[in-house]
């Protein structure tokens, strides 16, 4: 895109040189990002985060358009807490569509959750802990035929990295995304509108984005995140073939060499860098613990409930116990991920399991 930011820093809602500049850069960005999502640039409205993008969709839309909320079971905090905030406020209720064992959103739960009083509908693309890909066309159908009133947002955030968002988004009328999840900067995300929605604003003040998000632009945010965005869409299908080959051989690795040991939704379309395992006999908190200090960085969930060592909604609802799911263990891949990477692991996690099994807590891991 050849944005630099020397010259570029001042307020782009200003009017001198050094503003223009700046909105230059943001139009310029905002081009790059309505591209790549299938959408007109005046229908990317930039916010601070993925969270505050999927909450300006789940709140702004219903308090707009007050009226029933639908919503998978195993959707992200940021929207289910924004639903349950958004029911609240507007008073309007809440139906939470169930997932089958594979992780992906029941059809037909979805077609009986839907009527002609629905205002808003939030299936997410990609699930953010087990990485399984949802069918959002057939969701897109069923809520045109069932709800033709109802606006479809979908969470992309986990999605962008691995496919095509303006091809597999196009039945959605929001989408957000956030930067940090394909190589960006942390700290900002955008609501892409696929089509007209009316919605009332989160954050008031200036006529910034069209009056649905004021505030002063975070121009190097933004420009970095349709920089990475434009690199993560140029470079795509040789990073997806890549990161699905190590992740193959980390899953393959780790179920051969850890006994009761589990892949989540085996089968099932899942994002190339997410390896998910349930493991019998061990606490994720415990196991964690032993990996960081060994030199491999995990998690049991979502990222955002780090420290909160309770059973993952999202492997509730796809019908794991409260024991089996507090055994979760999930290793992500990425651009630098190597072959090294995957035999580091392939070497420590199986020991770490061993030593907790064995009840050696205390003894360190073999580390990289």
């Amino acid at each position: 895109m050849g944005l630099w930011l020397v010259d570029r820093f001042g307020n782009p809602s200003g009017s001198h040189s050094v503003a223009r500049a700046a909105r230059q850069a943001i139009d310029e960005a905002r081009d790059t990002i309505a591209e790549v999502l299938g959408t007109a640039p005046g229908d990317v409205v930039f916010t601070g985060s993925g969270t505050e993008a999927a909450n300006l969709a789940v709140l702004g839309r219903t308090r707009s358009a007050p009226g029933p909320i639908v919503v998978s079971a195993i959707e992200h905090h940021a929207v289910l807490n924004a639903a349950r905030a958004a029911a609240r406020w507007c008073d309007v209720p809440i139906r939470v569509v169930g997932v089958g064992r594979d992780g992906t959103v029941d059809l037909d739960a979805l077609g009986a959750a839907l009527d002609r009083t629905v205002s808003l509908v939030s299936v997410q693309l990609v699930n953010n802990e087990v990485g399984t890909l949802q069918p959002l066309s057939d969701v897109a159908r069923l809520v045109r035929r069932r709800a033709p009133g109802a606006v479809l947002h979908t969470d992309a955030v986990q999605a962008v990295a691995w496919y095509d968002v303006g091809q597999l988004g196009a039945g959605a009328d929001m989408v957000s995304i956030s930067a940090h999840k394909f190589g960006g900067p942390q700290g900002v995300g955008a609501l892409a509108f696929r089509r007209s929605v009316t919605l009332e604003p989160l954050v008031y003040g200036g006529p910034q984005e069209r009056a649905r998000r004021a505030g002063t632009h975070n121009v190097a945010g933004i420009v970095g995140m349709a920089v990475a965005l434009a690199a993560v869409t140029r470079d795509r299908a040789a990073f997806c073939t890549r990161t699905g080959r190590l992740r193959d051989r980390l899953v393959a690795g780790l179920l051969a060499g850890i006994p009761a040991t589990y892949e989540t939704a085996p089968g099932a379309p899942k994002a190339p860098g997410h390896c998910h395992l349930l493991i019998d006999g061990v606490e994720s908190e415990a196991l964690l613990v032993l990996l960081d200090a060994a030199g491999v960085a995990a998690s049991a969930g979502s990222a955002c409930a780090s420290g909160a060592m309770e059973p993952s909604h999202v492997l509730l609802a796809m019908g794991s116990s409260p024991e089996v799911a507090l055994g979760a263990l999930r290793l992500t891949l990425g651009h630098d991920s190597t072959d090294a990477d995957v035999d580091a692991a392939l070497r420590v996690v199986p020991a770490a399991v061993a030593q907790l099994r064995a009840g050696r807590y205390s003894e360190p891991v073999e580390a990289r």
